[in-house]
């Protein structure tokens, strides 16, 4: 049994065999064990437009997501198991961790624990979407060789017939897809990542 953390109740992580879902509706700041944790804080405040829209600047402060990543960062650290968070989160910096490399595979995240970037797009994602991935609980020759490799740009085929390569690049694949749910399709994590993850938090040893 693994506990996935700050997930959508309706997600890849619903109904799934072996998994104690923790929705919005379960405050996952509020998990107190004991299984290893497969964790998603929320990652609006902590990205690259943490303070707001362009339009409106500065609306928000830097990591100000109710705990949220401080809260996974202690379960992952007491139980084991693994955080994702967008490539170049802020959450790395503020709580003093190492950031990874692109394309160098698992590198030390100066507490114990071990960190990477990937990207999604080579397990089942519609983008690139470059990834962080931060673990806790793993030695680290029983971590999985992943594919550290770069992506190819994905250009939607609607976007680049009708405005041309440059704005088709900028806006990218889920721009064109999803109506109003845009923001959920771009941070939906795929069946193969999820299970992924779930491999991982699998191999993790409680720490206490």
């Amino acid at each position: 049994m693994i506990a996935a953390l700050y997930i959508e109740p309706e997600g890849v992580y619903a109904k799934c065999q072996g998994v104690d879902a923790w929705c919005e509706m379960r405050d996952a700041r509020l998990y107190s064990g004991p299984f290893p944790v497969v964790a998603h804080p929320p990652c609006q405040r902590w990205g690259k437009f943490w303070h707001g829209s362009t339009r409106k600047p500065h609306q928000f402060k830097l990591g100000e997501d109710g705990g949220c990543f401080k809260a996974a960062l202690a379960a992952v650290r007491k139980w084991g198991g693994v955080i994702e968070h967008p490539c170049d989160s802020h959450a790395w910096k503020h709580f003093g961790l190492l950031p990874p490399k692109r394309h160098k595979g698992w590198q030390p995240a100066g507490d114990g624990g071990w960190t990477c970037y990937v990207e999604q797009g080579h397990y089942g994602h519609m983008s690139r979407k470059p990834t962080w991935l931060y673990v806790h609980g793993v030695p680290h020759e029983r971590l999985p060789e992943l594919n550290w490799s770069r992506g190819e740009q994905r250009l939607h085929p609607t976007a680049l017939a009708r405005y041309g390569y440059e704005k088709a690049r900028r806006i990218g694949m889920t721009a064109m897809v999803g109506g109003k749910d845009k923001t959920k399709i771009r941070n939906a994590t795929p069946p193969e990542f999820r299970d992924l993850l779930i491999g991982i938090a699998r191999l993790a040893k409680s720490a206490i």
